[in-house]
């Protein structure tokens, strides 16, 4: 019954809000269509088509309103005129009963608030969707914010998401835009993301990572998280005192330089991406204060953590080469590494997809490069691939998304934001550190052990494949599925595999930071080892 009630809210809601004309009428059921005429019968909508949408989300309460911010991360898929109203959704939701909030505090950290806390304060200092904030001070004096889960909310959430399985799948049988959104796959993801955001736990793991990679930096700071009062349920994390970033006014009250506000806000984007290669992927402005401090050389604050993105090394290194290629105008090789990183299937004709990134670069780039919105640029490259097949890549997503909102940020606090002469340096500079012998050596001492252990067999392995070739050239009609290997080669891989090991494994667990500095018996041991397995 309440499944019931809840499916006649939103079958109001979206026909108050003349939701029906997102639909192609002419592709449904006939019996839908015949649902659709009443409607048509209401007055026209005065209102933009996200701003209804918008509003109906905001009706719908706390999970509608959760699913149309998501909606908001994936412009690839949402029209752009969509996509900046969903982006304005905003948590104004009534707090629930203080005492019930007590309660939830007391049970998750077996103890009275009296006991926890130095001070509590019974009256709420924020309240949002999925959660709510109190204030309150430890016993040795650190002002913090407890952070508890809305009761019952896991229940709401399973029925709404049930119900926009329901509506998700409709739509995607009948209508082509729904096809087009794979609204399903976005269902899903959301599902992912806020069951993630009922853990509490999570949410502090991801800002304790977040404030150990931005350790004593000048960038960025973000609150320390009190793992003594915090597990799934309850958070508690430092308070802090910061102008919102959206507040230019006091900004200005403050002589804020704007110029460096903005540009490092950009190097705390591409630094997350590439440098820690953990990223929040939620810095909307709800989310970002500045420290007034020192306004010439001003920093950031960021809290909720509960969203974070990360990118293979593959990603990060195709990312990276493609995003140099796009500014130096070479669309052959933004095709060539779309295929070579598996964006694209194999098969996929570069020269007709080179074609048609040049198509949607070149109008862009005869403005100047301060003019150019680097976001948007990568959201048509990722729609022009998708034409080609290219698969959704959600942590791809992410990045594009949380890219647009810093840059967007930046060029409200500065509109003469330049973000290539930020971005294009950092990226130069990455790339050659990551092809420097000391960032080689690092990845030999991270990954040496699990080479080593599977060393052994790989001889044997490219001893059977020659073997396969050569019998294929030499006209074999069956080719043996393994070629035994004679005795003597067998003895000779495995001293060589075994003299590379010793060699290798002289070094552990004092691994130096450059090949001159091993020791030089390492050395020569693994040199030996090499000759035995290349010479047969």
């Amino acid at each position: 019954m309440s499944r019931i009630r809840r499916l006649s809210t939103i079958l109001r809601t979206t026909t108050r809000y003349r939701l029906d004309t997102f639909l192609d009428a002419e592709r449904l059921p006939w019996g839908v269509r015949l649902l659709l005429r009443f409607n048509r019968l209401l007055p026209a909508p005065k209102q933009p088509r996200g701003e209804r949408l918008r509003q109906a989300m905001e009706d719908l309460g706390p999970i509608f309103i959760k699913f149309g911010q998501l909606l908001s991360t994936r412009p690839d898929l949402i029209p752009p005129d969509i996509c900046q109203q969903l982006d304005k959704l905003q948590d104004n939701v009534p707090p629930f009963d203080k005492a019930h909030f007590v309660a939830i505090v007391e049970q998750a950290l077996e103890n009275s608030v009296d006991n926890l806390f130095l001070h509590f304060d019974r009256e709420p200092l924020a309240s949002a969707s999925v959660a709510q904030v109190h204030a309150a001070t430890l016993h040795n004096g650190r002002e913090v914010v407890v952070k508890a889960i809305r009761p019952g909310i896991e229940k709401t959430i399973g029925q709404d998401i049930r119900l926009l399985f329901t509506m998700a799948r409709w739509l995607e049988s009948n209508t082509v835009d729904g096809r087009r959104m794979r609204l399903t796959e976005v269902v899903s993801d959301y599902q992912n993301t806020i069951l993630d955001e009922l853990n509490l736990q999570r949410e502090g793991a991801n800002a304790s990572m977040l404030r150990r990679n931005f350790d004593r930096s000048p960038l960025l700071y973000v609150p320390e998280v009190f793992w003594s009062h915090t597990n799934e349920k309850v958070l508690v994390m430092e308070r802090i005192y910061a102008i919102p970033v959206t507040d230019i006014t006091t900004l200005q009250q403050h002589e804020t330089n704007f110029k460096v506000l903005a540009e490092r806000g950009v190097e705390i984007f591409f630094s997350q991406v590439f440098e820690h290669n953990f990223f929040h992927a939620d810095m909307h402005p709800g989310n970002i204060f500045v420290d007034p401090e020192d306004p010439q050389q001003p920093k950031y604050l960021a809290v909720d953590c509960a969203i974070m993105g990360t990118l293979t090394e593959a990603d990060q290194y195709y990312l990276a080469r493609n995003l140099l290629a796009i500014f130096r105008r070479d669309y052959q090789q933004v095709a060539e590494l779309h295929v070579l990183s598996g964006w694209v299937p194999e098969g996929t004709n570069v020269g007709e997809f080179a074609a048609a990134i040049r198509t949607v670069c070149e109008p862009i780039f005869e403005r100047p490069l301060r003019e150019i919105s680097f976001g948007l640029l990568l959201v048509n490259l990722f729609r022009t691939a998708r034409r080609f097949d290219m698969e959704v890549q959600p942590s791809l997503v992410l990045l594009q998304k949380t890219l647009l909102n810093i840059e967007g940020l930046g060029r409200q606090l500065y509109p003469d934001l330049d973000l290539w002469a930020t971005a294009h340096p950092f990226l130069e500079r990455w790339l050659k550190e990551r092809f420097k012998p000391n960032a080689l050596m690092e990845q030999l001492k991270r990954h040496g052990p699990e080479w080593l252990e599977q060393f052994p067999q790989l001889p044997q392995l490219v001893f059977q494949t020659l073997e396969r070739l050569q019998a294929k050239e030499v006209g074999l009609k069956e080719i043996p599925a393994s070629v035994p290997v004679r005795p003597g080669q067998r003895r000779r891989t495995l001293l060589g595999a075994a003299l590379i090991g010793i060699g290798l494994g002289s070094a552990f667990p004092e691994w130096t930071d450059t090949i001159q500095q091993m020791p030089v018996g390492s050395l020569v041991l693994a040199g030996l080892g090499l000759l035995l397995l290349i010479v047969r």
